[in-house]
């Protein structure tokens, strides 16, 4: 792979703490978000992706105080999702400092979404966020799930990763459920499904364990890698998942 391979931490944030569970239950207090944020900044982190996962469920805008004093102190790039519904709550998490947006449950209730943010800010700015489970009736075998993997939708994965790229969508940030907070792994089955069929940037997300669940994410086809609780819990440094990646050929910076 030519392009370096990016790392990149996960804040989901819940009523302004960090909060982690298991397959998106039983959240658990993490720490303070923006002194997470400036943590993993100062440990070579590529990115932050930050997630307010109650959002769209609890039908609140995303905390844009939290998303602009996070940007004062990160000078990486800045992913925020969570309750995005509309242009103009993307022009807003813009403005407080944010350099990407995600986007999953208002794209699958309402698809033009992706193709409207596109070409206002640029693909680059748009980034889909798949939160995707096993189905064994659906087309490819997995399906998306909305509200923070709370409901299942009937929508194929692959369709609709297919989909939001012709749409507009630059990114893809593939989540497994199934995967997400038992560290026992990535879903390699998943990311290499999208990745086959992908002509954008696939970030693998959900399961990250230990320090050689990496390498096996890029070889199945992932642009980045992200984690959670790995990081939060000092398990593992940015530096410790770069360093391992390197051990196996990978390129980072």
């Amino acid at each position: 792979m030519s392009v370096a391979v990016r790392v990149i931490p996960c804040l989901d944030v819940a009523a302004g703490r960090v909060v982690k569970g298991v397959n998106f239950l039983d959240l658990r207090d993490e720490g303070d978000p923006i002194e997470l944020a400036r943590t993993y900044y100062e440990q070579g982190a590529d990115e932050i992706t930050f997630l307010d996962v109650k959002a769209t469920v609890d039908n609140r805008e995303t905390m844009f105080d939290l998303v602009r004093s996070t940007a004062e102190q990160v000078f990486i790039p800045l992913t925020v999702g969570g309750g995005v519904r509309t242009v103009d709550d993307v022009a807003r998490l813009l403005a407080h400092g944010a350099d990407k947006i995600g986007v999953n449950s208002a794209a699958i209730a309402r698809p033009s979404l992706i193709d409207e943010i596109a070409d206002r800010f640029g693909a680059q700015v748009c980034v889909l966020s798949l939160d995707v489970t096993r189905d064994a009736d659906s087309p490819s075998g997995f399906v998306v799930t909305t509200h923070g993997g709370r409901e299942r939708t009937s929508l194929d994965a692959i369709a609709w990763a297919l989909e939001s790229i012709e749409r507009g969508a630059g990114e893809l940030l593939v989540n497994s459920i199934d995967a997400d907070g038992t560290k026992n792994g990535f879903d390699l089955e998943l990311i290499s499904a999208i990745a086959d069929v992908a002509t954008v940037p696939v970030i693998a997300s959900g399961g990250a364990g230990s320090r050689e669940h990496f390498a096996p994410a890029v070889q199945a086809g992932a642009h980045a890698v992200l984690a959670a609780s790995v990081f939060h819990r000092a398990e593992l440094t940015v530096g410790d998942v770069k360093a391992a990646l390197r051990a196996e050929g990978v390129m980072v910076r």
